[in-house]
This record gives structure tokens, sequence and C-alpha cells, in this order.
């Protein structure tokens, strides 16, 4: 029988997310409270400011672009506390926000601008001259470029954001009717085993159910001093609000519970102390990287970060041997939770008074959601046996965007989304993850699809055949890309050549798709009979030529 959450059932409105955060009954802050606090500026955005500074910004949308309810909008930026604002102005005009990771190169990023039908385009003054060559590419107006951030555009040819506003001086624009089962909220792009990204649309009910089961989720048994809420806790944010863990778990936690949100445009680990000493952060999201550099870094020992109450790592696997290295050396404790972006994202966690009782587990199935297990017939196992975890809730995404088919081998006819990741569940409802059935390499969080490295590298001239597989790191506590390489005849196999290759590739994708597991040359692809990469067998001879390294050491 499919496994139900032990958390009592949400009652999940029937509102789109405007509604749902900024004409609620139940808030229980103040509208001056501040939510989003710049780290290094300290700049900052009360919860009243981020609603009218979206409202604006939504009008402007209609007034300046004729803004049209399911017009998609594109963020290529790091984070940014203007982004909130942003986002629910563009929902308040019924548009639908769709953000790209600002590593992107020219081509990654018109692809998703094409794929998505952006009608417009969000970034920052350092990323002008990548965003100006992606819209070109698609045939996006510059002058529907627009900037976040303290910098301005010296020609004024690029406008920012604070200047689309509603000039008629009229009040004739009005919020758009949503429906939230249906109406897209985001379209974020997620990586598949072969092609391109694939935009995975998820709807306003979808965010809405998932904020409000993180929030069960987070809340933590009171007796024992857990849970997060709004009467004190400071967020640190690093995670990148491109990615939908970043999404749901900072930008809308934050303003739906009250929790202040301290912003770091991306992360850097002397930033990151510092910035939970002098804000006295009490909570952190992070991922398995960050936990391995809290252990050993001698960075750590300069700052104060007993402030801290808990961490929640996602995003991959987290082992005892981190947790208990950074409770050794801080007495931090770090929870696990588990969700994909076609989850909204978050679907399990830890509870807070569990953290040190089931490490290695991904916690518990959150409210309103159904789990089952299943073997590669597609039978359900029992607990305590290994299969593909299936998931059936509200959080679950509509589909693939222009992706029919991919919809169909992700969901079933009866709602359930094939994960992808294999794992299994212990007779007290604690939830394992083991592995994966999809091939996708996981880099710090980031999917890495190996088909697109592949066919990227197909096209080098000194390139016979290639496979590309992912090799766990244990410095780095992440999986790195690693690509075979079949040499053309005449090409030494030689460090020269893994050299070229290796900036070849770095030169056309974005910086978490580099080839850091570096290139082995090969006299064959190991290939099924219908021309599929054995992936498996790449990966079990570098689990051989690791054994024999460690064997000469």
């Amino acid at each position: 029988m499919p496994t139900e959450s032990t958390f009592p059932k949400l009652d999940i409105p029937n509102i789109d997310l405007w509604g749902f955060l900024f004409e609620r009954k139940d808030k229980p802050f103040p509208d001056d409270k501040v939510i989003y606090t710049d780290a290094d500026t300290s700049r900052s955005y009360t919860y009243g400011q981020v609603r009218s500074t979206a409202t604006d910004f939504g009008k402007g949308l209609k007034s300046q672009w004729d803004w049209q309810k399911g017009d998609v909008l594109a963020l290529y930026t790091p984070n940014c506390i203007d982004t909130p604002a942003i986002i629910w102005g563009t929902h308040w005009a019924g548009g639908i926000i769709s953000p790209a990771n600002p590593g992107y190169t020219p081509d990654e990023l018109a692809f998703q601008l094409k794929d998505a039908g952006a009608k417009g385009l969000v970034t920052q003054r350092e990323f002008l001259k990548a965003a100006r060559e992606a819209a070109k590419k698609v045939g996006l107006p510059e002058d529907r470029i627009i900037l976040i951030g303290d910098e301005r555009d010296e020609s004024g040819r690029f406008k920012h954001f604070l200047n689309i506003r509603n000039m008629s001086g009229t009040s004739r624009f009005r919020r758009a009717k949503i429906d939230p089962k249906k109406d897209l909220a985001f379209l974020v792009y997620s990586s598949g085993t072969t092609g391109h990204p694939k935009g995975v649309m998820l709807s306003h009910e979808n965010i809405v159910a998932n904020v409000l089961m993180l929030k069960v989720g987070e809340a933590g048994n009171l007796s024992w001093d857990g849970g997060i809420d709004g009467k004190g806790d400071r967020l640190l944010a690093f995670l990148p609000f491109f990615h939908i863990y970043g999404l749901t778990c900072l930008i809308h936690q934050s303003i739906y519970t009250g929790l202040q949100l301290v912003v770091m445009c991306k992360f850097d680990l002397e930033s990151f102390c510092k910035h939970i000493q002098n804000y006295a952060i009490t909570f952190a999201y992070v991922v398995p990287p960050v936990v391995l550099l809290l252990g050993k870094s001698p960075i750590i020992d300069k700052y104060n970060l007993s402030s801290i109450r808990m961490m929640n790592s996602g995003a991959a696997p987290l082992t005892r041997d981190l947790v208990d290295a950074v409770y050794k050396r801080l007495k931090i404790p770090i929870k696990q939770g588990y969700g994909l972006s076609e989850t909204s994202p978050t679907t399990h966690t830890q509870p807070w008074e569990d953290w040190n009782k089931t490490i290695g587990s991904v916690g518990r199935l959150l409210p309103n959601q159904v789990a089952k297990y299943m073997s590669a017939e597609e039978k359900e196992v029992p607990a305590g046996q290994v299969g593909e975890l299936w998931l059936k809730g509200p959080n679950v995404f509509q589909g693939y965007l222009n992706n029919p088919e991919g919809t169909k081998n992700a969901k079933t006819a009866d709602g359930y989304f094939k994960t992808g990741d294999v794992g299994y569940q212990d007779e007290k409802g604690n939830f394992y993850i083991t592995d994966r059935v999809k091939e996708l390499i996981k880099y710090k969080g980031f999917q890495v699809p190996p088909a697109e490295l592949e066919g990227l590298l197909a096209a080098h001239s000194e390139i016979d055949d290639v496979a590309v597989i992912g090799i766990y790191n244990k410095d780095q506590a992440t999986e790195v890309p690693r690509a075979y390489v079949v040499p053309k005849k005449g090409v030494k196999a030689d460090a020269e050549t893994e050299r070229r290759i290796v900036s070849f590739l770095a030169s056309k994708v974005a910086n978490h798709k580099r080839l850091r597991g570096g290139v082995r040359f090969v006299d064959q692809i190991p290939k099924s009979t219908s021309g599929k990469i054995l992936r498996r067998l790449l990966k079990e001879h570098a689990a051989a030529e690791e054994k024999s390294q460690k064997a000469k050491l």
C-alpha cells in the first residue's frame, strides 16, 4: 500500500500566490517587518515595501509593455533583494517567471528564452553583454531588457525596473484573475539526461501547497526548542534564487512566515561566516559541499557561529561523516531534506528533534502527499526493499513545457511523479535515497546532463567518441563530470590533449558543467546493441581505477 504522510492533512486554499501572500487575514507580523536584507549593503525591504514595489512593477508591465496573462518574464541574475518584488509584480500582472542560471552562456540562455517564449528579460549590469547577445539570438527587443540591483546602465539604454511604472497616472489597471490550479507561476528548467533542459511547469497551487507543507515540516517539536518562526529567526540565503530550492524555501517561506532573509549574491565561505556572526543568523539551508567546509576549513575558526540553531541540507545526499564532523567542531545540528524541481520542491524533511537519530535519512513525508517505492517492473515494493520513489500530491508539477512525451514518461495517469531516485523507507516512516535511476550528474546541487556535454565534446576535432559520467569527489563532497574520450587517429592521449578538451568545453558551458573530473582516454566507449552508452560499466571502471590507485599509495 502507498504510504501517506503522518502529518495532519492541510487545507490548501484555492488562491493564487498574490492573494496567499498579500491578502491574507492571518499575517502574524506587521507591514513594517523587515523581510529581505542585502548582506553586503544592508539595503532592505519590509513586507509592505515588497507589496507596494511589486504592485507598481505589475502596473508598469501592463502600462508600458501591454503585459498579458500568461506572458513569461525571464530572470538572468544572481541573488538580489529586488527579485521578490519582480516575481510578485509579474504575478500581479498575470505573468509567469522563468529564472535562468546567471552562469549560462548566451547560447544556453537563448535556448531557455526561446523555449519559454519570454517576453522580457531581467538582469544586472554585470550580465548585460551576455543577456543582450542571447536576446538578439531569439529576437527579443533590447527595450525588453531591464535591470535590478544597485548598479545602473550609464548609457541609459536599459531601464532599471523601478522605472517600469504606470505612466498614465490612472488606476485603470487591475490585478489579473488567476486559476490557481491551472495557471502557471513559475517555469523552472530542469536538466534531463538527454538533450536540452526541460521547462518544469509549476502552478500557483503547487507553490502555495509547498509553502504550507514546508511550514509544517520546519515547525519542529516546540518542547525541543525546535522550529523556525517569524519572532526572531534570521535565515542566511546564498542558495540561488534561480533554483526551486531557493525560490520556495527562501523567498516564499521567509515572507509567508515573517522571517528575515539575509541575502548573499553568491556563496563565499569567508562572507558566509562573517554574515552569520554579524547578523546573528539562526538558520541556514545548505548543500553538502558547504557542510564539508564547515567541518574542515580553518576559516571557520575566525568567526563566532554560535547563533545557528539548525542547518538543513538538501540538493544532494549527505553522509553521517559530514554531519558528525560539523557537530563535533561547532555543535551545529544539521538535518536533511529532499525535493525536486517537479515537486515545488520539498517533499521530505527530518524533524528538528530527530536530526541525530536518523542521519542519512531525508526524513518524513510532508503533508498531503502519498509515496511508494516501485520495482523496475513498476510493482510496489514493501518497506525495507529498494525501489524507485514515486510521489503524488498538490505540489507535483503540471508537466514539461512543449514536451508531452517527457510528461507522459514522468507522470502516471493517476498523478504519480516518477522521481528517478532510488531508495527505501524503514518501518518507522523514514525515507532514504540511495541512488538515481536517471543519469544526471549532481555537482553541488546543480544538475549536469551528460548527454549535453557529450554532444558538445563530440564536435571537438580531436575526439572520435565520448561519454560523460559523474565521479564522486570526496574532497569537494560532490559529484564532478568526467569525460571518457576515444581520441581521433594520430591524436596523442596525453595531458596537453586533455587540457585542450577541458578548455574547449569550459568555453561553451556554464561553470557547474565543466570537466572537473578530468578526461580519461579509452580505446572504445561501452555501448549496448542499440547504441546506448553503458555508463554503469564506466562507473565500474572508475571505481576499479580509484581502488588501484589507493592500493599503490
